[in-house]
């Protein structure tokens, strides 16, 4: 049942505090300050002078909402120069933001350096500190600041004399910083010049006119850059210059001309030339001559070259590189020639088409006519012998024989036109006895093999090992030593190479030698000391070839070494004898002397024993003995004896000793030794004397000779031989021609010859036998190729070394009838006009023969039937013998045929073409391309441009296709023509205002005789016009204010607004528009006069003002207009009564407040601007006890001394009163109702001071744990504040000791777990608290008096009603009754209980009254 108290309770709190919602007031706030944009963009001129204020399309600034802001800009950022200020201008309910140039010393604007600012700009409110920003990009307009400036300043060209008109010669260039109009500029010559013209906008420099060298070398021009800005603002224009000088240099007028003579070379020609090409100039100097003729064309593959005849010359000759292709040009070659001369520039010729052909050019694949070829060739034979000599069919005169790469083609010479293979050197069998080559055509399309076996003779002698040899051995070695051995191999096979030995000294030797093996041996015993030490041997190796034999000798030296095999003898021994004491120290006793036959070492002496006492000294070299120590004193003076045993030794032997035996005497005598004479001096030097005798034998130089090895004799031709023949040229191939016989005097190889031809038959035509010496024809003779050979016969003998000798033969060649007649052209061609005169000699044909005598005989004939030309059959000269007309036909082509005229063989004969072209005369007049011109020109252009080129074109040659121009009409003076170029220029300025169109009447003539022809054409020159509109309209404030009252009739004027321009014309002229602000529609304004009207009624109070856009426009080509911005205002009438903000207001006071408490400020506007700010605020109800005051002026209503009491009275209605100061005053009433809200001023009251229950005993259950805590009543305080004021809290303050009892805080339901007998009681002290600041609280008592539990009636109980209704209204009190529930039958006691409710309902279990909870 306490749930739903509490549940009943929330529901009306709840609807307490919704119930009050509605008189909650929103305050009302205005609109931040802020800029019309984020971003404006505005333009100011560079330059600009302090305090120039940026334009700007659209107005830049805040709208003032509230009439209190105080506004000021300023530049935050983007302005690190310091250029600008930012300015506040306030017109109406707008804030103008203005940004101007600064002034002093502050930098100047230079578009070129930066063209544009981007500034932050703040706006600051000095009242409350709001703060907004925007951004405005300042664009820097261009003005015309700088002047164009040419890089470089200077220029300097060359040109030849004979520059073509309309030559573009040089290109200036000039750049001006400036932008639009102001960057560009024209470029002109300062002074006026008919040979150049220069393109206004591009600076390109053209020659107009002829350039004479003779008359005028060197052409100084300024050229002006004038800038176009400036010019259009009428004056005369900063402009900068350049020089231009123009160097004339002497003209290479003439091209090269090429003639050409083809030629068909012979096949056996070795360097055939294919044409002759005379190159001809008819300039002087360096500008004539020949810088090179070049084959451009025709020759993809390289093939041929042009050489000059001699160096310098014009005469070329067009020879081939190397082999020429043509088996895949079987028709020849055309060539394509171009000369060029070594002028500057060079000049080329016309191209000239040369038709290079093979002679006799035979259809089909080239084929070697074996396949395989065999030839045999000699040792013996000499260099230059020809082998074999190899043919590919069809023969081609381009065929070429080449060496495909093979081991042996060193040995061998190919000549690459005939064919032939010949020797190049000896060729020996030992190296190789076999050689196979292939031959290959230049085309490399044909091949066959060559196999060449060398028959082996016997040509080559034995070679020793060695140049020449050297042994030794030593002396008595035994009989048949060996000494040494040689070695000769001969390369020759079989017996040729078979080689034996022999000694070849005449006199006789201590040595033999093996004849197979070539080991030399001693034959006797050999003594160094007795016998020759040194030998000279001739060692002879012979082959046993045939027919003769091959020797050859080699030196060999042989030495005998020394053995050291004697003894050293002396040549005295056994010496006796005396010496005195006195003898001094060091002087000489005697000398031993011993002899060594082997002559190998000295020798050297020594005392081998009796000088103990070193009495003595033996010099070991020289063998003289001295006394050493003196024998008066000492242990020499007691011995008078001594014996020393002596010997000598060559180092390796010793001599039987020699004994000299020393008396020592006292007399004075000198030293005296006597010796045995041994004789070694005798024998020996008789052993030496018989060992001369045997050296001098040796050295005999041998006498005998052998002429049959050596080559004493060179071959000689016979004396009778001649030195010149002659050889028809039709000789058949094979023919003997004559015998080259030679002698040589020599016997064997040396005497035995062969011949061969060494020189003079490079086209192999000849051959002579090798063996023989017969002169053989090998291939055909041509005499018109070559007439003459100078044959180099040598012969050669077989010795070694081998010896030659030579002889020169003449051979003439006699001519044949075997050459048809050429043409020195493959064709010709001649230019005749056609009033050419009859019998005028127009060409002459020239055919030349080749052959000799009448062979070479030509007469001419044509053989085209014509009745126009003739010719002359001796001399070939042609002629004109009919009418020309070239309209009836421009060509003719004429075939002509020489023929010789030999006495005894057949005719032979050829034919050409000759073209004839018929040359006009003057017969047309010049014609323009197009007939007529039509030229748009800006009136700008600057005197001098050329503003079209005429183009006029005559068919005739010559002088009579030279056109000159001139003008009929000149437009006034304003153009005139270049008589040459056709070039039209502007000689007067021109000006579109004065005249837009100019019809010119041109004349182009020829130069024709001796009647010229003309034609005329007419040029439309339109001048188009140039922008002069320089100054918009300009007003003279930026914005203006006007006033108009609220009540006055449409069309009434309100202001003028005037702007001016300082341009003349339409240009000059003014009108007025309105283009935007809020007054569009209901303003308008006469667009010449700029008086604004009303267009529509007006309201101030629906609007107070209205902003108006007008711009002032000129009339100009470019129209250009300005704006200024219009503040309208509308005044007022009093026509509105105050209005208030709301209206009603509901505010809220606290009770008790003291005096003067401010509760709502009445807020009242009134839309009359008069009344603004002027109103009478008065409380006129709801305010009899005096509880608020108003203040008349401001509306603000305030509590006075009178105290409020919320639980008195909790709201008060009040009406206000605002009225006007208008005559008469208009008012309006508004409702205030004021909210008094609750202080906590009250404590909460209990409905009963004590409350005094009975309630049945309760019954201790079986498990006191499980006993539940059960209401048994709701105690109730009231407090009569609100909100937190009012709400309360209760606990048990006394009485429960045991803690069994329990009440709920927010509902005061008081339960209980106690187990109670009848007749006890329980007695709580029980507290309320409000939760206010500071809290108040009560208490009360709550007596428990526990019954015995009632008897159950009899009698069933049941409600009066089945079903009750009540009703309660949510502003009853709590505890208020609402209804009493009755029961039957009466009597007995009763405890309620509700047990099905909606919320916030509670039950009372004594009574049956149901109360508000």
């Amino acid at each position: 049942m306490g749930r739903y108290l509490t549940m009943l309770l929330l529901l009306m709190l709840l609807v307490q505090h919704f119930g009050n919602c509605e008189g909650n007031q929103i305050p009302h706030h205005a609109p931040p300050m802020q800029f019309t944009q984020v971003q404006y963009n505005a333009t100011v001129y560079e330059n600009s002078a302090a305090k120039t204020y940026v334009g700007h399309p659209v107005k830049m600034g805040i709208y003032i909402t509230n009439p209190l802001w105080d506004i000021r800009y300023k530049i935050i950022s983007g302005d690190s120069e310091n250029l600008f200020k930012a300015e506040e201008y306030v017109l109406g309910n707008f804030c103008f933001l203005r940004i101007r140039t600064k002034g002093g010393n502050t930098a100047i604007l230079n578009r070129e350096v930066k063209d544009h600012y981007m500034l932050t700009v703040k706006a600051v409110e000095k009242n409350t500190n709001a703060e907004t920003r925007t951004k405005v990009r300042v664009q820097v307009l261009d003005t015309n600041d700088l002047r164009p400036l040419f890089s470089p300043t200077s220029y300097s060209v060359s040109l030849p004399e004979n520059t073509a008109i309309r030559t573009s010669i040089a290109r200036v260039s000039a750049t001006d910083a400036d932008i639009g109009t102001n960057g560009e500029f024209y470029y002109s010559f300062k002074e006026r010049t008919d040979v150049f013209a220069i393109h206004p906008t591009s600076g390109v420099i053209v020659l107009t006119g002829r350039l004479d060298y003779s008359d005028t070398k060197r052409y100084e021009m300024e050229i002006l850059a004038v800038d176009r800005g400036l010019k259009l603002y009428g004056s005369s224009g900063i402009s900068s210059m350049a020089k231009l000088t123009v160097h004339v240099e002497q003209a290479n007028e003439y091209a090269p001309v090429i003639t050409a003579v083809t030629l068909t070379p012979s096949e056996s020609d070795k360097d055939p030339t294919y044409a002759v090409v005379t190159v001809e100039d008819n300039d002087q100097g360096p500008n004539g001559e020949i810088a090179s003729l070049n084959i451009v064309a025709g020759d993809p593959l390289q093939q041929f070259r042009t050489v000059r005849s001699v160096p310098g010359g014009k005469e070329y000759r067009i020879k081939a590189i190397g082999p020429i292709d043509w088996e895949s040009h079987p028709f020849g070659y055309n060539l394509t020639l171009q000369a060029k001369d070594k002028g500057n520039p060079p000049q080329f010729s016309s191209v000239k088409v040369v038709h290079v052909t093979s002679p006799l050019f035979k259809s089909g694949p080239v084929r070697f006519e074996k396949e395989i070829y065999r030839a045999e060739i000699s040792e013996f034979a000499p260099p230059n012998t020809p082998v074999i000599m190899v043919k590919a069919l069809p023969s081609y005169p381009h065929l070429k024989y080449i060496f495909k790469n093979t081991p042996g083609k060193v040995k061998f010479n190919l000549n690459t036109h005939t064919g032939l293979i010949t020797t190049s050197e000896p060729i020996k069998a030992q190296y190789s006895s076999h050689f196979e080559l292939e031959v290959v055509t230049s085309d490399r399309r044909a091949s066959a093999k060559v196999l060449i076996k060398v028959l082996g003779m016997n040509s080559n002698p034995p070679e020793f090992t060695q140049t020449s040899y050297k042994a030794s051995f030593d002396e008595n070695v035994p009989i048949g030593t060996s000494v040494m051995r040689v070695s000769a191999k001969d390369p020759d096979e079989g017996e040729n190479g078979y080689v034996t030995y022999s000694i070849a000294n005449l006199n006789p030797l201590p040595f033999v030698i093996d004849h197979f093996s070539g080991v030399i041996s001693t034959s006797e015993g050999l003594d160094y000391e007795l016998m020759p030490r040194l030998y000279n041997l001739r060692i002879r190796a012979s082959d046993w070839g045939i027919p003769y034999r091959r020797e050859v000798e080699v030196p060999v030296t042989i030495i005998l070494n020394n053995l050291n095999d004697n003894i050293p003898l002396f040549e005295k021994i056994n010496c006796e004898g005396t010496i005195p004491r006195d003898l001094g120290v060091g002087e000489q006793i005697t000398t031993v002397s011993a002899i060594d036959a082997d002559e190998l070492q000295l020798v050297r002496y020594q005392i081998e024993s009796g000088n103990e006492l070193d009495l003595f000294s033996l010099n070991p070299n020289s063998g003289v003995l001295s006394l050493k120590q003196s024998l008066t004193d000492g242990l020499g003076a007691k011995i008078s004896f001594h014996s020393l045993k002596i010997t000598a030794t060559d180092g390796e032997n010793f001599a039987k000793p020699l004994y000299i035996n020393i008396t020592v005497a006292t007399s004075r005598k000198p030293a005296n030794l006597q010796c045995e004479e041994t004789g070694v001096a005798k024998m020996l030097a008789e052993k030496l004397l018989q060992a001369n005798k045997l050296h001098s034998r040796g050295e005999v130089e041998d006498v005998f000779f052998d002429t049959h090895s050596v080559n004493l004799h060179a071959p000689q031709f016979r004396s009778t031989l001649p030195s010149s023949i002659e050889v028809r040229e039709d000789q058949p191939v094979g023919s003997s021609i004559i015998l080259m016989n030679a002698t040589d005097l020599d016997t064997g190889f040396n005497g035995k010859l062969v011949y061969v031809i060494s020189g003079g038959n490079e086209d192999s035509s000849f051959v002579v036998d090798m063996e023989s010496g017969m002169l053989k024809i090998l291939s055909p003779l041509d005499r018109e190729v070559k007439d003459k050979y100078t044959l180099n016969i040598t012969v050669y003998d077989l010795g070694i070394p081998q010896k030659s000798a030579w002889h020169l033969l003449d051979v003439r060649i006699l001519d044949a009838n075997d050459n048809p007649p050429e043409f020195l052209q493959d064709s010709y061609f001649v230019e005749v006009s056609e009033n050419k005169e009859l019998n005028s000699e127009i060409i002459q044909i020239e055919a030349t023969d080749k052959d000799l005598g009448a062979n070479r005989e030509v007469k001419y004939s044509l053989l085209t039937d014509t009745d126009k030309f003739t010719i002359n059959a001796v001399t070939g000269v042609v002629k004109v013998v009919g009418v020309l007309d070239r309209e009836e036909q421009h060509v003719y082509f004429l075939k002509i045929e020489a023929r010789d005229q030999p006495t005894e063989e057949p005719q032979l004969f050829s034919t050409v073409i000759l073209k004839v072209s018929i040359e006009d005369v003057n017969d047309n007049p010049p014609k323009f391309i197009p007939s007529n011109y039509h030229v748009k020109i800006r009136e700008d252009l600057p005197e001098g441009t050329i503003i079209t080129w005429l183009e006029a074109y005559d068919p005739d040659l010559g002088q009579s296709g030279q056109v000159r121009y001139s003008l009929l009409d000149s437009g006034d003076g304003t153009f005139d023509v270049d008589k040459l170029s056709g070039a039209i220029r502007i000689v007067q300025r021109l000006d579109y205002e004065k005249k837009q169109l100019y019809n010119l009447t041109v004349r182009a003539k020829d130069k024709g005789k001796p009647i010229s022809l003309s034609s005329t054409c007419y040029v439309e020159v339109e001048v188009v016009d140039v922008n002069e509109n320089l100054h918009p309209p300009r007003f003279s404030i930026f914005a203006d204010k006007g006033f108009i009252k609220e009540d006055a009739p449409v069309g009434s004027s309100v202001m003028t607004v005037s702007a001016y321009d300082e341009d003349t014309g339409r240009d000059g002229e003014i009108r007025y528009s309105i283009r935007d602000g809020s007054g569009i529609g209901v303003f308008r304004i006469d667009e010449e006069k700029g008086i604004i009207e009303t267009a529509d009624r007006l309201d101030r109070e629906t609007t107070s003002h209205y902003w108006l856009t007008v711009y002032a426009t000129d009339q100009g080509v470019v129209p250009l207009s300005s704006f200024i911005e219009i503040y309208i205002e509308v005044g007022d009438v009093n026509d509105n009564a105050p209005q208030t903000t709301e209206p009603v207001y509901y505010p809220e006071v606290m009770e008790n407040s003291p005096k003067d408490v401010s509760v709502i400020q009445i807020e009242a506007f009134d839309p009359d601007s008069s009344s603004s700010e002027k109103l009478t605020y008065k409380i006129t109800s709801g305010n009899p006890q005096g509880f608020f005051s108003i203040n008349p002026k401001t509306g603000l209503i305030t509590t006075t001394s009178r105290k409020l009491d919320r639980e008195q009275q909790g709201e008060h209605i009040l009406e206000v009163t605002v009225t006007d100061n208008g005559i008469p005053a208009k008012s309006t009433v508004a409702r205030v109702i004021v909210k008094v809200l609750d202080e906590n001023d009250n404590k909460p009251q209990f409905l009963q001071k004590f409350y005094k229950i009975r309630l049945p005993e309760r019954g201790k259950p079986e498990r006191e744990r499980t006993a539940r805590r059960e209401p048994i009543y709701r105690v109730i305080a009231a407090d009569k504040d609100e909100g937190p004021n009012a709400e309360i809290s209760y606990s048990i303050e006394d009485g429960d000791e045991h803690g069994k009892f329990f009440i709920e805080p927010k509902t005061g339901v008081v339960s209980s777990k106690k187990f109670s007998a009848a007749r006890e009681y329980d007695i709580l002290s029980i507290k309320a608290v409000d939760n206010g600041r500071p809290q108040k609280s009560s208490t009360t008592r709550l007596h428990i008096e526990w019954i015995p539990k009632p008897v159950p009636p009899t009698e069933p109980i049941y409600f009066e009603e089945a079903f009750f209704s009540f009703t309660v209204m949510e502003s009853d009190p709590v505890a208020h009754m609402i209804g009493v529930i009755s029961v039957e039958p009466l009597g007995t006691p009763l405890w309620f209980d509700i047990t099905d409710m909606h919320p916030h309902r509670h039950r009372n279990r004594k009574s049956e009254n149901i109360k508000t909870a």
